[in-house]
């Protein structure tokens, strides 16, 4: 692993709004943006639980985790928060079919891991029942979070966020 960063959008396409993490990981890998410094990793893990735990295992120097987080303001709003071990309860089980965010950093020990600096960007969704597509206010949202994750990394993870020749390194 050569990247120090990870940035993880998560979330399910098929829920509507809760896509909503994939999208703006699509927007920040956009031949219009402006790539990525070296080391940050930028990856749409879905629905793969298991696999972001898995990934965590290599010894990330942070983390940016972007989802739909309901309970957080008004549809559309974008909230960045701080995670630490503290905040995540009891956290759960695994699911080797699903993404529970919280499951994964809280059994990420169990697996021989540490638990990364952790940042959430996210936004309220509108709706998340059946269907392929964002909601309007989200979509609109999707940009603003693309921005605050790049100011997450130029303010406190990574320092500037200049040109890079490199090409995106996106999975």
């Amino acid at each position: 692993m050569t990247a120090t960063i990870l940035v993880a959008g998560i979330g399910n396409i098929f829920f509507s709004d809760d896509g909503f993490g994939p999208e703006v990981v699509r927007h920040l890998s956009s031949s219009e943006e402006p790539a990525l410094p070296d080391d940050v990793r930028l990856v749409d893990y879905g629905i793969r639980g298991m696999q972001l735990a898995y990934d965590l295992l290599d010894g990330y120097a942070a983390l940016v985790l972007i989802d739909a987080l309901p309970g957080h303001g008004d549809p559309g709003e974008v909230v960045v928060l701080e995670v630490g071990p503290d905040d995540l309860g009891g956290g759960g089980e695994l699911d080797a079919h699903g993404m529970g965010p919280v499951a994964v950093l809280s059994n990420l020990s169990a697996l021989g891991g540490e638990m990364p600096p952790t940042y959430v960007v996210g936004a309220q969704p509108l709706q998340v029942g059946e269907g392929i597509g964002l909601t309007a206010a989200m979509m609109a949202a999707v940009p603003q979070a693309a921005q605050a994750v790049r100011s997450l990394l130029v303010d406190r993870l990574c320092g500037s966020l200049a040109t890079n020749p490199a090409p995106r390194r996106t999975e």
